[in-house]
């Protein structure tokens, strides 16, 4: 039997397992949701007991599905909600505290305090990073302060920090092992990007003691292997990265110049820039993209907080659809006339505005509007979203053609309506491959390399296959429009209006 890569991809609303052979042809997948807790207003928390159950049921689940036993996985790759944080007991391996997911706002004061202090040129410097509570080093911060004796536990050396793969390497190798990857490091606001190492002086300034981090490793690499009991062998991990340079990957993005976006919960457009990093004057990330045979790959990216979550937002909130798919049919049906603007600013705008206080709004309302108009808004919203960081990207990277194709995954580019319109906000193709399962393909990938099952990647870059491009077929007079009545629309929303 030809070998199988079992890929974890862990997210921030449920937790999946999906099987690969060794032509990246998906064999089984499955999936399970876990829930979402809000204690206050602005605050996200998820249980990382119950991700840790999902990860393993899924995973068990899969195997079943597809009839292999764990003897005919080669290996496992993860890929991860990034920036999320949690903190457990390394003698127990129990959490401290609930996981403090990517999307909370807890820590924005403090946040505030740090760049009054003049401390934003020094961590943009270092991390490529700007100072905002999206990044874990502040919410490690705010459970070392309020969680009972965590910070003298911490210097102690009896806790361990993690973001999600950390985690879940370390309850797969039963406590041996407490690593994470270059990617998933990089968005900690804690890692120096040019050194490629824990920033001593950041530590210090957060007072965050070193011995609570985890090693960090290439995105290929041996990251241990899976203790008794969880499989009937154990298993090898051998990949990991954050979900968007997992998508990265599995997009096949090697090349300087190549860029995707993945439109999930929230909407994180990747630029590849080589093995130099590029420091945005535009208010994007510098970030890692990946890191293999110890070369450091550089990105730029731009962070949407609310794309999918839109759509959520109408079904489960508001209650104006029943489906998330009704909504391309609405949309179409929308009348031309009304130009109904919805800003998703629910946890505050994210690149290239960075306003943490900032709160959505809907513009253009009237007597007519109706769930049409209000599903198109929503939809709309993610494309215009996509322009801006785009026209940051050409600010930051001249080389960025007029001519650039994006390349699309996630759950909301199977929506033929919002492709179409994202071409023609754009001025520019949109291509939507044939697997869509692109940030589990990558961390698949990353891990089969690792184990020797999966081409270089320069071969690998042929096997991506195209499903549909969407070509830009809107009037330039049009396109100018809608989009000038977006900024405006953001202006009105943000906090400094």
């Amino acid at each position: 039997m030809s070998p199988h890569v079992l890929a974890i991809d862990q997210g921030t609303t449920s937790s999946r397992a999906i099987i690969f052979d060794d032509r990246f042809e998906i064999i089984a997948v499955a999936q399970q949701e876990f829930e979402q807790f809000f204690p206050q207003s602005g605050w996200v928390e998820h249980d990382p007991e119950e991700i840790w159950q999902t990860c393993l049921t899924t995973c068990h689940q899969a195997l079943h599905q597809a009839g292999l036993s764990a003897g005919d996985i080669a290996t496992i790759g993860i890929t991860n909600q990034r920036e999320t944080v949690i903190i457990w007991d390394r003698a127990t391996g129990r959490p401290i505290h609930k996981a403090i997911v990517w999307q909370d706002r807890r820590t924005a004061g403090f946040c505030n305090e740090l760049m009054e202090k003049g401390h934003t040129r020094m961590f943009a410097d270092k991390t490529g990073l700007l100072i905002d509570a999206y990044f874990s080093a502040t919410k490690v911060r705010w459970l070392l302060d309020n969680v009972e004796g965590a910070q003298a536990r911490a210097e102690a050396g009896e806790l361990a920090f993690g973001t999600i793969d950390s985690f879940l390497i370390w309850r797969l190798t039963g406590g041996k092992t407490h690593v994470t990857d270059a990617t998933n490091a990089s968005r900690t606001l804690l890692y120096n990007i040019h050194d490629n190492c824990w920033d001593t002086a950041i530590l210090e300034l957060l007072n965050i003691p070193a011995t609570l981090l985890p090693e960090v490793l290439d995105s290929s690499d041996d990251f241990g292997v899976t203790a008794p009991g969880i499989f009937d062998v154990p298993l090898k991990i051998q990949g990991v990265a954050g979900d968007q340079q997992a998508a990265l990957v599995g997009q096949a993005c090697f090349e300087p110049g190549m860029i995707k976006s993945t439109y999930g919960t929230g909407c994180f457009a990747v630029l590849n820039t080589g093995e130099d990093p590029v420091i945005s004057n535009n208010r994007l990330l510098t970030t890692i993209a990946y890191r293999l045979n110890g070369r450091t790959t550089y990105a730029i990216e731009g962070s949407i907080f609310i794309a999918g979550a839109a759509v959520q937002w109408m079904r489960d909130a508001l209650g104006v659809i029943e489906e998330a798919s009704m909504t391309a049919e609405l949309a179409a049906k929308a009348d031309p006339a009304q130009d109904v603007y919805l800003v998703p600013a629910f946890t505050g705008l994210g690149a290239p505005y960075w306003d943490p206080d900032a709160r959505g709004a809907i513009f253009g309302i009237t007597r007519g509007t109706t769930p049409a108009e209000l599903s198109r808004a929503a939809l709309e919203s993610v494309c215009y979203q996509t322009r801006d960081l785009l026209e940051a990207m050409k600010g930051d990277w001249p080389d960025l053609a007029a001519n650039t194709v994006l390349r699309v995954d996630g759950g909301m580019v199977a929506n033929d309506w919002t492709m179409q319109f994202l071409a023609d906000i754009l001025d520019a193709p949109v291509d939507r491959p044939v697997i869509l399962e692109t940030t589990a393909v990558g961390a698949a990938y990353l891990a089969g390399l690792r184990a020797g099952i999966y081409p270089s990647p320069e071969e690998f870059s042929s096997t991506w296959r195209l499903d549909r491009q969407f070509l830009p077929h809107l009037s330039s007079e049009i396109r100018q429009r809608k989009y000038k009545g977006w900024k405006d629309a953001v202006r009105r929303t943000l906090t400094n209006y």
